[in-house]
């Protein structure tokens, strides 16, 4: 199944390391990052893994839940937990779906028959509160996942979904934002009263607005 960016997730059940989930009851009213794993005792996801509950703090602060998938029976899961642990120092802190049938795997189009038609390639989803999709990537299994940028775009989805404002290449938090181009420059004055810099007409550069009305 092709997801598209806007488009409603699919809902589904399934167990996982803290119980069974129904997904868009467990996501509630929070932002989700549902992402896959190849497979359960290979090298690249133990160290992912790793790194995304080393992080969990992180995305705790912006009312992100963290949940990846493994195409893996759930009593294989406990075993791979305490060797993530010994890899990395790292403690699961997010629940692991077994995905064994890979029903979710399907839904979610993360099997690639080109790739490998027995296991998922590295797809992240960044799902907002509404369940809707805001952004998806696909990696192929030789290459881990860097999740301070995925901890970035979700910097960049939840200020752009509150203000009339994109943000540029190699944007970080706090870093100055563009003015997106349906907002005129009359509207702009009441939007950003403290001015922006126009580099072309379609190029405006403001600085990061912060927490309060939205623009």
């Amino acid at each position: 199944m092709a997801l598209n960016l806007g488009d409603v997730v699919p809902d589904f059940e399934a167990d996982t390391t803290e119980g069974r989930i129904s997904f868009h009851q467990w996501l509630g009213d929070s932002w989700g990052v549902l992402f896959s794993h190849p497979k359960n005792f290979t090298p690249v996801c133990t160290t992912e893994l790793g790194a995304a509950a080393k992080l969990k703090p992180e995305f705790d602060k912006r009312n992100v839940k963290l949940i990846g998938l493994s195409v893996d029976l759930l009593t294989n899961h406990d075993q791979w937990v305490t060797d993530i642990k010994d890899a990395t120092g790292a403690t699961l802190n997010f629940p692991l779906i077994a995905d064994h049938d890979k029903t979710v795997a399907n839904l979610y189009g993360m099997i690639h028959p080109n790739a490998s038609d027995t296991t998922t390639v590295r797809s992240v989803f960044v799902i907002g509160p509404d369940k809707k999709l805001k952004l998806s990537l696909t990696y192929p299994a030789s290459t881990g996942r860097n999740f301070d940028e995925i901890l970035r775009v979700i910097d960049s989805l939840q200020l752009t979904a509150k203000f009339s404002v994109a943000t540029p290449a190699d944007w970080e938090n706090g870093d100055e934002v563009i003015i997106v181009p349906a907002v005129s420059d009359e509207a702009a004055k009441e939007k950003f009263p403290a001015g922006w810099k126009t580099v072309k007409p379609y190029l405006r550069y403001v600085a990061q607005p912060t927490a309060g009305k939205p623009s």
